[in-house]
């Protein structure tokens, strides 16, 4: 089996801003470094650690990595480069216990300053600690490499968590004491305000001055991944726009503009959770700027005429995920999406005039098709 290729973080992405890693590789390398003290004796000042997509790892850096009367204990301070991240620079720290068996499975606690799921909607179950799927199958992977097994009691915290957390949507997902472990790529890609909006302007210009067919706006790789199954577009065409919906379609009307050419399609896919907040007037969806899509989508489900108990349930719902689960299975769930892919491709028409159709794909987080619009 070929072995992760390193990536190197200092290296700038192509917006020219700096990469950061996520919680789950914080907690992942705290984990790696405390196991390599307490099955190898190591004290290590760094650690690698696989990416989940396994072709990659990262080498970050490990401190007070230490013996504890019940295990070994250390801690890595998260860097999100040059990301808006409420995380940035927090101190993660794992404790690691083994089990009786090595047989056992890996169990998850949740430290000081870590989160616990209290609702449901969140890909975690209620009663759990807020770390999410990939983060722990990246310290299930961590532990086998170390020890060839899993059978550690992981406990995850962080150094003022809860009040890092108040700056987060986690009290208002359910999610109570502290921050979540996320990350689905172990990496986080540099979407500063002004830099990347600047990146993203640069993109859609590149891409309308092809004169293209159709040009792809995405938040991220649901929508890209789609876009190059779906369209035959050149890569130069699909443009991750990240959050800033409302700048890349102001860049899109300004070089149509400039161009005289006509555009025949704008395709914008991806989740509802980011798309249908353009419905409340929400044209930067990063939470730090945005409120929560689930009361658009109570609110078209309840133009349409749902039933009751169904629109009080989405309005009522911690997440657009639960949105999609509740409306799963439903008679009108179908329909419910449809109009909100139809909602979103006019409310960005009206944006981006000089686009002669705008059509709206939106998917669930597994990659599952909810419902599809023009205007």
């Amino acid at each position: 089996m070929t072995p992760p290729a390193r990536l190197n973080l200092s290296l700038p992405a192509p917006n020219g801003l700096r990469r950061g890693f996520t919680t789950g590789s914080a907690a992942t390398a705290a984990l790696k470094a405390a196991l390599l003290l307490l099955v190898h004796g190591e004290e290590p000042a760094e650690v690698e650690v696989t990416l989940p997509d396994g072709d990659f790892s990262l080498l970050l850096p490990v401190r007070n990595a230490r013996l504890t009367d019940v295990g070994a204990y250390a801690e890595v301070v998260k860097d999100g480069g040059d990301d808006p991240d409420a995380t940035h620079g927090a101190t993660l720290w794992v404790t690691a216990t083994p089990l009786p068996d090595p047989e056992l499975p890996m169990t998850f606690h949740a430290g000081e300053g870590v989160g616990t799921v209290t609702a449901p909607g969140i890909r975690v179950p209620v009663g759990e600690p807020a770390i999410n799927p990939v983060p722990r199958e990246m310290m299930r992977w961590a532990a086998q490499e170390v020890a060839g097994h899993e059978a550690f009691a992981v406990t995850v915290g962080c150094v003022n968590g809860e009040a890092i957390a108040r700056k987060t949507f986690n009290p208002r997902l359910g999610i109570l004491g502290g921050v979540s472990i996320l990350g689905t790529t172990g990496i986080v890609e540099p979407m500063s305000l002004e830099a990347y909006m600047a990146s993203v302007e640069v993109y859609v210009r590149v891409a309308v001055h092809a004169r293209p067919d159709a040009v792809v706006l995405t938040p991220g790789k649901l929508g890209r991944d789609y876009a190059r199954a779906a369209l035959n577009v050149p890569p130069q065409a699909i443009v991750q726009m990240s959050n800033f919906v409302g700048a890349a379609l102001d860049a899109l009307q300004e070089a149509l503009e400039e161009t005289g050419h006509p555009l025949p399609l704008l395709l914008v896919a991806g989740h509802p959770g980011k798309l249908a907040k353009v419905l409340n007037g929400d044209w930067n969806t990063h939470s730090q700027y945005s409120g929560m899509a689930m009361n658009a989508v109570a609110r078209v489900a309840g133009g349409l005429g749902v039933d009751g108990p169904t629109v009080q349930a989405l309005a009522e719902a911690n997440t657009v995920d639960a949105c999609v689960a509740l409306l799963t299975g439903h008679e009108r769930g179908a329909e419910v999406w449809a109009e909100i892919a139809r909602q979103v491709a006019q409310t960005l028409h009206h944006r981006a005039a000089n686009v002669r159709r705008v059509r709206v794909a939106l998917f669930a987080l597994d990659g599952a098709g909810l419902g599809e619009a023009e205007a």
